[in-house]
Protein backbone atom coordinates (compact mmCIF):
# COMPACT_ATOMS: atom_id res chain seq x y z
CA UNK A 1 0.00 0.00 0.00
CA UNK A 2 1.11 3.32 -1.19
CA UNK A 3 2.12 5.89 1.43
CA UNK A 4 3.33 9.14 2.01
CA UNK A 5 6.96 9.96 1.86
CA UNK A 6 9.04 9.99 5.13
CA UNK A 7 9.28 13.29 6.46
CA UNK A 8 5.15 13.85 5.44
CA UNK A 9 4.19 10.72 7.48
CA UNK A 10 6.60 11.59 10.91
CA UNK A 11 4.93 14.77 11.08
CA UNK A 12 1.13 12.79 10.54
CA UNK A 13 2.57 10.55 13.02
CA UNK A 14 3.16 13.43 15.53
CA UNK A 15 0.00 15.07 14.48
CA UNK A 16 -1.51 11.99 16.32
CA UNK A 17 -0.07 11.88 18.95
CA UNK A 18 -1.62 15.14 19.97
CA UNK A 19 -5.52 13.94 21.81
CA UNK A 20 -8.53 14.00 19.35
CA UNK A 21 -6.37 13.83 15.89
CA UNK A 22 -6.87 11.11 14.39
CA UNK A 23 -5.66 10.14 10.97
CA UNK A 24 -7.17 12.53 8.57
CA UNK A 25 -6.93 15.53 10.72
CA UNK A 26 -3.12 14.96 11.07
CA UNK A 27 -2.71 14.40 7.24
CA UNK A 28 -4.34 17.62 6.71
CA UNK A 29 -2.35 19.60 9.48
CA UNK A 30 0.47 18.04 7.96
CA UNK A 31 -0.39 19.52 4.53
CA UNK A 32 -1.58 22.44 6.12
CA UNK A 33 2.00 22.60 7.83
CA UNK A 34 4.20 21.64 4.32
CA UNK A 35 2.16 24.72 2.56
CA UNK A 36 3.83 27.19 5.73
CA UNK A 37 5.90 29.49 4.35
CA UNK A 38 10.03 28.81 5.37
CA UNK A 39 9.20 32.04 7.98
CA UNK A 40 5.80 31.11 9.04
CA UNK A 41 7.21 27.59 9.62
CA UNK A 42 10.06 28.34 11.78
CA UNK A 43 7.60 30.99 13.57
CA UNK A 44 5.43 27.89 14.21
CA UNK A 45 8.13 25.17 15.66
CA UNK A 46 9.76 28.05 17.62
CA UNK A 47 5.72 28.48 19.68
CA UNK A 48 6.09 25.12 19.91
CA UNK A 49 9.82 24.64 21.58
CA UNK A 50 8.98 27.81 23.40
CA UNK A 51 5.97 26.43 25.49
CA UNK A 52 8.43 23.20 26.28
CA UNK A 53 11.51 25.50 27.10
CA UNK A 54 9.87 28.67 28.86
CA UNK A 55 6.88 27.61 30.41
CA UNK A 56 7.59 26.11 34.84
CA UNK A 57 5.55 25.04 36.88
CA UNK A 58 4.26 27.83 39.77
CA UNK A 59 6.27 26.64 43.19
CA UNK A 60 3.30 27.60 45.16
CA UNK A 61 0.18 26.48 43.36
CA UNK A 62 1.90 23.99 40.82
CA UNK A 63 -0.06 25.55 37.44
CA UNK A 64 1.92 27.33 34.78
CA UNK A 65 4.21 29.91 34.71
CA UNK A 66 6.59 31.74 32.60
CA UNK A 67 9.08 31.33 36.00
CA UNK A 68 8.71 31.91 39.24
CA UNK A 69 5.26 32.51 40.67
CA UNK A 70 2.62 32.72 38.53
CA UNK A 71 0.88 35.71 38.18
CA UNK A 72 -2.37 34.43 40.28
CA UNK A 73 -0.24 33.69 43.39
CA UNK A 74 1.92 36.92 42.75
CA UNK A 75 -1.22 38.98 42.79
CA UNK A 76 -1.78 40.75 46.19
CA UNK A 77 -5.16 41.69 45.51
CA UNK A 78 -6.59 37.96 45.40
CA UNK A 79 -7.91 36.34 48.49
CA UNK A 80 -4.98 33.49 49.93
CA UNK A 81 -7.36 32.16 52.46
CA UNK A 82 -9.80 30.64 49.78
CA UNK A 83 -7.83 27.88 47.66
CA UNK A 84 -9.85 26.68 44.27
CA UNK A 85 -8.72 23.08 43.33
CA UNK A 86 -8.54 21.94 39.69
CA UNK A 87 -7.13 18.85 38.52
CA UNK A 88 -4.87 20.67 35.20
CA UNK A 89 -3.63 23.87 34.59
CA UNK A 90 -6.41 24.93 31.52
CA UNK A 91 -8.70 24.50 34.16
CA UNK A 92 -7.79 27.70 35.44
CA UNK A 93 -8.06 29.87 33.06
CA UNK A 94 -11.81 28.63 32.29
CA UNK A 95 -12.41 29.26 35.84
CA UNK A 96 -10.68 33.16 35.75
CA UNK A 97 -13.62 33.35 32.99
CA UNK A 98 -15.86 33.52 35.56
CA UNK A 99 -14.24 36.83 36.94
CA UNK A 100 -16.31 36.09 40.29
CA UNK A 101 -13.75 34.08 41.98
CA UNK A 102 -11.19 35.93 43.45
CA UNK A 103 -9.02 33.63 45.84
CA UNK A 104 -5.92 31.48 44.80
CA UNK A 105 -5.92 28.00 43.09
CA UNK A 106 -4.07 24.78 43.32
CA UNK A 107 -3.36 22.52 40.61
CA UNK A 108 -3.36 18.46 41.27
CA UNK A 109 -1.99 17.86 37.84
CA UNK A 110 -4.58 15.21 37.18
CA UNK A 111 -7.79 12.62 39.41
CA UNK A 112 -7.03 9.84 41.62
CA UNK A 113 -7.26 6.82 39.06
CA UNK A 114 -5.42 4.02 41.25
CA UNK A 115 -6.63 0.97 38.56
CA UNK A 116 -4.45 3.41 35.74
CA UNK A 117 -1.74 4.16 38.43
CA UNK A 118 -2.77 7.34 39.62
CA UNK A 119 -1.92 7.34 43.37
CA UNK A 120 -1.93 10.66 45.83
CA UNK A 121 1.78 10.24 45.25
CA UNK A 122 0.97 11.27 41.66
CA UNK A 123 -0.45 14.28 42.44
CA UNK A 124 0.24 17.76 43.58
CA UNK A 125 -1.78 16.44 46.96
CA UNK A 126 1.20 17.05 49.30
CA UNK A 127 2.24 20.83 47.49
CA UNK A 128 -1.72 21.49 48.87
CA UNK A 129 -1.46 20.33 52.51
CA UNK A 130 1.84 22.10 53.34
CA UNK A 131 -0.30 25.37 52.02
CA UNK A 132 -3.00 24.40 54.10
CA UNK A 133 -0.83 23.74 57.07
CA UNK A 134 0.99 26.65 56.94
CA UNK A 135 -1.88 28.47 58.31
CA UNK A 136 -4.35 31.51 56.95
CA UNK A 137 -6.30 29.04 54.35
CA UNK A 138 -10.01 29.01 55.67
CA UNK A 139 -11.69 27.11 53.13
CA UNK A 140 -10.90 25.07 49.86
CA UNK A 141 -13.26 24.75 46.92
CA UNK A 142 -12.62 21.46 44.87
CA UNK A 143 -13.36 22.05 41.90
CA UNK A 144 -12.49 18.49 40.18
CA UNK A 145 -14.42 17.27 36.81
CA UNK A 146 -17.96 15.91 37.91
CA UNK A 147 -16.81 12.56 36.69
CA UNK A 148 -16.05 9.10 38.78
CA UNK A 149 -12.42 9.77 39.36
CA UNK A 150 -13.02 13.57 40.22
CA UNK A 151 -15.62 12.38 42.68
CA UNK A 152 -12.77 9.85 44.39
CA UNK A 153 -10.35 13.16 44.44
CA UNK A 154 -12.79 15.37 46.48
CA UNK A 155 -13.65 12.63 48.44
CA UNK A 156 -9.98 11.42 49.39
CA UNK A 157 -9.42 15.79 49.55
CA UNK A 158 -11.58 16.03 51.85
CA UNK A 159 -10.75 13.55 54.32
CA UNK A 160 -7.30 14.33 54.25
CA UNK A 161 -7.51 17.92 54.89
CA UNK A 162 -9.64 17.10 57.20
CA UNK A 163 -7.75 17.66 60.83
CA UNK A 164 -6.72 21.64 59.27
CA UNK A 165 -10.20 22.45 60.60
CA UNK A 166 -10.73 24.15 56.91
CA UNK A 167 -14.11 24.38 55.32
CA UNK A 168 -13.78 22.37 52.11
CA UNK A 169 -16.23 22.38 49.71
CA UNK A 170 -16.84 21.03 45.99
CA UNK A 171 -18.53 23.03 43.24
CA UNK A 172 -22.27 22.37 42.86
CA UNK A 173 -23.42 20.27 39.88
CA UNK A 174 -23.98 23.07 37.54
CA UNK A 175 -21.55 21.27 35.73
CA UNK A 176 -22.68 18.40 34.26
CA UNK A 177 -22.23 14.73 34.95
CA UNK A 178 -19.10 13.25 32.78
CA UNK A 179 -18.52 16.65 31.55
CA UNK A 180 -15.45 18.77 32.10
CA UNK A 181 -14.88 22.03 33.38
CA UNK A 182 -12.74 22.91 30.23
CA UNK A 183 -16.06 22.98 28.57
CA UNK A 184 -18.64 24.18 30.67
CA UNK A 185 -19.67 27.84 29.73
CA UNK A 186 -19.36 30.86 31.74
CA UNK A 187 -22.90 31.08 33.36
CA UNK A 188 -22.71 27.31 34.88
CA UNK A 189 -19.70 27.73 35.89
CA UNK A 190 -20.38 30.76 38.01
CA UNK A 191 -23.77 28.83 39.16
CA UNK A 192 -21.49 26.13 40.42
CA UNK A 193 -19.67 28.34 42.33
CA UNK A 194 -22.64 30.17 43.91
CA UNK A 195 -23.72 26.54 44.73
CA UNK A 196 -20.89 24.56 46.14
CA UNK A 197 -21.53 22.90 49.36
CA UNK A 198 -19.74 21.10 52.12
CA UNK A 199 -18.32 17.75 51.70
Amino acid sequence: MADYIVPIRKLIDAYRRLPGVGEKTATRYAFATLNLSPEEAELFADAVIGVKRDIAMCPVCCGLSAGGECDICADSDRDPSVICVVENPKDVTVMEKVRGYRGKYHVLGGALAPLDGITPDKLHIKELIDRVSAGGVTEVIIAANATPQGDTTAAYLARVLEPYGVKTSRLAYGIPVGGDIEYADDVTLYRAFEGRRSL
